[in-house]
């Protein structure tokens, strides 16, 4: 269509790059925005998030010294869940069953503390981190279309270039 429209051999070989580029930046920009975000919120003081509240807990898994993944579980006394939160594996040790030791570890405090079930929001798109949580015992509760990250704008262009899916699940373990 460019070409037709255009009648140009090089816009038409530049405007993919051109678009690639504009997904690049708009995916780094609103990646650093949510980092930003979660870095001055409940990451800037883990103690106070989830140490002191209760119902709540953070773990951070150690091998060799070195610090390879963290998990938190927040507790909400409204409706008898904790939720799953902050999930995440050094890249160097994925695929060493690091995550669903720390899965385990969170449904495990959820069953000791008496919460009815366990929830989780992701927007994962590798399709490991779904099967790891389906392998946990979580089921699949729908999806959000076009999830804003916090610190998202939500600006035409970064709607534009940059688009998510949250996908709910949650994991029953025991009737209310």
């Amino acid at each position: 269509i460019c070409f037709v429209v255009t009648k140009s051999f090089l816009l038409t070989c530049c405007l993919p790059i051109f678009l690639m580029g504009m997904r690049y930046y708009f995916s780094r920009k609103v990646i650093l925005h949510y980092l930003d975000c979660a870095l001055h919120t409940d990451m800037s003081d883990i103690e106070q998030y989830y140490m002191k509240p209760p119902g709540s807990c953070f773990w951070v898994a150690v091998l060799d010294g070195n610090v390879v993944g963290i998990v938190a579980a927040r507790g909400n006394e409204e409706d008898n869940t904790v939720e799953l939160r902050r999930m995440s594996v050094d890249s160097n040790y994925r695929g060493k069953g690091i995550a669903k030791a720390l899965g385990r570890k969170v449904l495990e405090f959820a069953m000791l503390n008496n919460y009815s079930s366990v929830v989780l929001g992701t927007t994962a798109v590798k399709m490991a981190a779904h099967k790891l949580y389906e392998s946990l015992g979580f089921k699949h509760m729908g999806v959000v279309e076009h999830y804003a990250l916090p610190g998202m704008t939500r600006s035409l262009l970064e709607r534009m270039f940059f688009q998510l899916r949250y996908h709910r699940y949650r994991l029953q373990l025991r009737e209310e």
